[in-house]
């Protein structure tokens, strides 16, 4: 099943996507996208009520904004350098665990929404990565149970502005929290949805161009690693994400650097969860 939420930024309404592009609202569930529809089974509930339901369900049409495909979470925890050669183009060790830092939640945005270049920043970047969102509360898990708490996976463009992260002084967050600094989506596709999440292609393209390509399969910890070494340190809760890091041809990295301005368009994708696009405008 593939989780969409649509309509107005603050007033989305729930949805999901169809195998043939056709979007349902199925805001007559009853439930939105949040810590208490993960929390209570919503997903097998939405999933039976649609096999009742769907078929009365109204249409949305393409043309109406996507949301984020789940409301504000708890937290948005991400995780630096995770590929090698990220890492080595960054100039910065291969970390020995995972490292770990936050996003604010309020950098949460739709998919194709505008990345809006934040007030006194110059060296705004992009980072294609492979989000994942939990379904249960994650503490103490092992790494053989670690899925069983995952409700599926999502497309997530962790945009940084370097000069705020690495130039300030601090931690990492302040670069990492702007508005709009984290598209995700266009939907979230549950674990049903994703063969195998260690082999999936990532791109990402600025004024049509490839920055990126990679594979989560060159990641240094994956998927299930992460959600239990997280959980050693803090406890995950339903519709938390977990954004698992970038490949390398990130602007930091180019030489020289390269940065987004006003008017660039960055288009990315990671396969089975779709593509998404951001225009970059300056802050007004």
């Amino acid at each position: 099943m593939k989780l969409i939420r649509f309509g107005e930024m603050g007033r989305e309404k729930p949805g999901v996507l169809l195998e043939d592009g056709t979007r349902l609202d199925v805001s007559g569930f009853g439930s939105d996208y949040d810590e208490d529809f993960f929390a209570g089974s919503g997903i097998a509930k939405l999933r039976n009520w649609l096999a009742r339901q769907g078929a009365s369900s109204l249409r949305v049409r393409e043309s109406v904004r996507l949301g984020p495909p789940i409301c504000r979470p708890s937290k948005i925890v991400c995780i630096g350098l995770n590929f090698r050669d990220h890492a080595q183009e960054s100039g910065m060790e291969i970390p020995k665990e995972p490292v770990i830092f936050f996003k604010a939640t309020s950098a949460l945005v739709g998919p194709n929404d505008p990345l809006v270049i934040p007030k006194n920043a110059t060296k705004v970047d992009w980072e294609v990565e492979l989000a994942v969102v939990m379904e249960k509360k994650a503490s103490y898990v092992s790494r053989e149970t670690a899925m069983d708490h995952v409700a599926g996976f999502a497309l997530h463009n962790d945009y940084s502005e370097r000069s705020f992260q690495l130039e300030r002084g601090g931690q990492w967050v302040k670069g990492k929290s702007a508005n709009s600094f984290a598209p995700l989506g266009p939907f979230l596709a549950t674990k049903d949805e994703i063969r195998d999440f260690n082999q999936l292609g990532m791109w990402l393209k600025v004024n049509g161009e490839f920055r990126q390509r990679g594979s989560t399969s060159k990641m240094i910890f994956d998927v299930p690693a992460l959600v239990a070494y997280i959980s050693e340190f803090m406890t995950l809760l339903p519709g938390d994400v977990i954004s698992t890091g970038t490949p390398p041809g990130v602007g930091l990295g180019m030489k020289p650097p390269q940065y987004l301005k006003a008017g660039d368009v960055v288009e990315l994708g990671i396969d089975g969860l779709g593509e998404s696009r951001q225009e970059v405008v300056d802050y007004r």
